[in-house]
């Protein structure tokens, strides 16, 4: 496949070529998923799965933006309203962790990082289904609470991007470099407690 040079283009099968792709590359990766396999697991030729995707970065890209999309909008679900700030943000936190030290997000970050610089496009959507999307859905969670006095932000955009670096800790980069394959419950709670705990000490009202 080449570059991702055109709009993805939709169609009847459109939507059962994504979720064929969905489990053949969360279960093979990125790297281990080809396009034979793909066009096998949602049941269409390989011309009619090009016909929609030219490229499988472009047709990857696509897979997360659906899956962060998903988990995004699950998680405001969960969330609910009425709850206490501690626990929102405890909540999107352990989300937000689990998504960065899960195989899926750390191909998301790897296929980004590697290919962005060729693939302008690619990392412009990845960053849309990513860092775009948590800054946005993390907003309109906390504004009711800015609103109601418990927290006290002036930059929003700033605010919730700082809280989804301080969900990274030191976890996600030693799992990305191999340092820490399995992080422990005990791990992911101290990064997730130190998120928290850091944030509200510097938004709380």
């Amino acid at each position: 496949m080449s570059a991702p040079a055109v709009e993805i283009k939709k169609g009847r099968k459109f939507d059962q070529v994504l979720e064929g792709a969905r489990r053949v590359f969360m279960r093979d990766g990125f790297e281990g998923a080809s396009v034979d396999e793909i066009a096998r697991e949602a049941q269409v030729s390989k011309a009619t799965l090009y016909s929609y995707f030219p490229d499988k970065r472009l047709l990857f890209s696509e897979v997360a933006r659906v899956e962060c999309n998903r988990q995004a909008e699950e998680a405001l679900e969960v969330i609910g309203k009425g709850a206490s700030i501690e626990h929102v943000l405890h909540e999107a936190a352990t989300r937000i962790v689990s998504f960065f030290l899960s195989d899926f997000g750390q191909q998301v970050f790897r296929i980004c990082v590697s290919e962005s610089h060729r693939f302008p496009e690619l990392g412009r959507r990845f960053y849309a289904s990513g860092p775009d999307l948590v800054r946005e859905r993390l907003s309109k969670v906390l504004r009711p609470y800015v609103e109601a006095g418990i927290l006290k932000i002036d930059d929003m955009e700033l605010a919730a991007n700082q809280f989804g670096e301080l969900c990274k800790g030191d976890l996600f980069i030693r799992s990305l470099c191999g340092m820490c394959t399995e992080p422990s419950k005990k791990d992911i709670e101290r990064v997730v407690n130190g998120a928290v705990e850091m944030f509200l000490a510097r938004y709380r009202a």
